[in-house]
């Protein structure tokens, strides 16, 4: 269970931020607090920023400056892939019954 655990926390760490980006926008500390609150596991400081970086590097996040943070948001093409992979997950559950 542990492996697993792992798997669909840490790999699919892109899917939580881009849920929780599409509630609100914000910074990657709140961002990693929130997915421990909300999903239950504390990704690294380094997994986030990477996975933050891939996300707007691919036009999934944009970034905005405030004060000396950089505050993250959603795009509508962020918003296309996470429903896309909400789909992908439920259809690959759904073959489990």
């Amino acid at each position: 269970m542990q492996r697993l655990e792992r798997k669909l926390g840490v790999e699919l760490l892109w899917v939580f931020i881009l849920a929780l980006l599409k509630k609100k926008p914000s910074h990657a500390y709140v961002i990693r607090k929130k997915i421990q609150e909300e999903f239950g596991f504390l990704p690294g400081n380094v997994s986030s920023y990477v996975v933050l970086y891939k996300l707007e590097s691919r036009g999934f996040v944009s970034t905005q400056k405030q004060d000396t943070k950089v505050i993250y948001s959603i795009t509508l093409e962020g918003k296309k892939l996470l429903q896309t992979a909400k789909k992908h997950l439920a259809q690959k559950i759904g073959l489990l019954d």
